[in-house]
C-alpha cells in the first residue's frame, strides 16, 4: 500500500502523544477512481460488493512490512462493477475510516459473473 490517508497520519502522531488509537480488523475496500488523503474516492457499490477482511499476516523483522495471509476474494458481482483501479484499507466493514490506499498493479474490470481476488502474499502494506 502506498500512502496513509490524512486520518492515520494524525492517529499515528498522537500515539507519540499517549493517545491511544484503538485496535481494528483491516477491511479491503475496491475503488474505480484514485482515493485522496482525505480519504474520498469512487468506492464499487454495485450488487454483491461487499469490503472483504484483509487477514494481514503478523509484522516481523525490520521491514516494517506485513501482506494478506491467504487469499482475499470478493463476492461474485452481480452487475458490472467497472474497472477497479484502486484499493484501500478502512476500518470498517462499511462506513468507517480510510487508512491506507494505493493503485493497483494492473487494472481490471470486474463484469456480471466476474469475481475479484488478491492472491495470498500479494496485499503488501508497508510502513517505512
Amino acid at each position: 500500500m502506498a500512502e496513509f490517508t490524512d486520518y492515520a497520519e494524525n492517529k499515528i502522531l498522537n500515539l507519540l502523544r499517549n493517545i491511544a488509537w484503538a485496535q481494528f480488523p483491516a477491511y479491503v475496500a475496491l475503488f474505480t477512481t484514485a482515493p485522496n488523503d482525505a480519504g474520498e474516492g469512487t468506492e464499487v457499490s454495485g450488487a454483491g460488493y461487499a469490503r472483504q477482511l484483509a487477514g494481514l499476516s503478523e509484522a516481523v523483522g525490520s521491514g516494517g512490512a506485513t501482506s494478506n495471509a491467504s487469499d482475499i476474494t470478493f463476492p461474485t458481482a452481480e452487475e458490472d462493477w467497472g474497472t477497479v483501479t484502486h484499493i484501500a484499507l478502512y476500518d470498517a466493514e462499511s462506513g468507517g475510516n480510510m487508512i491506507m490506499h494505493s493503485a493497483l498493479d494492473a487494472e481490471k474490470a470486474v463484469g456480471d459473473g466476474d469475481t475479484f481476488k488478491i492472491n495470498a502474499g500479494d496485499l503488501d502494506v508497508t510502513v517505512a
